[in-house]
């Protein structure tokens, strides 16, 4: 059976699936998200300590680098 985005299981067929998003929609069932992947919650403590790590002058380098390629005409 395939999966969604976030790993829920779906009907492999059209008609099937669009029965299940109505039935979650008029709240005949309820949709079960399911937990939170570790891979998120590792994500956001490395970001929190990696930012403690850096300094002010780094976090500032970093974020003009980003800035700069957020503006780059492409």
């Amino acid at each position: 059976m395939p999966r969604g985005p976030k790993g829920e299981k779906r009907p492999a067929d059209v008609i099937g699936n669009a029965v299940r998003v109505m039935q979650i929609a008029t709240g005949e069932i309820e949709e079960d998200l399911g937990k939170v992947p570790k891979r998120a919650k590792g994500g956001r403590k490395g970001g929190r300590a990696r930012a403690r790590s850096l300094t002010p002058q780094q976090r500032s380098e970093i974020a003009q680098a980003a800035a700069a390629a957020r503006w780059k005409k492409g």
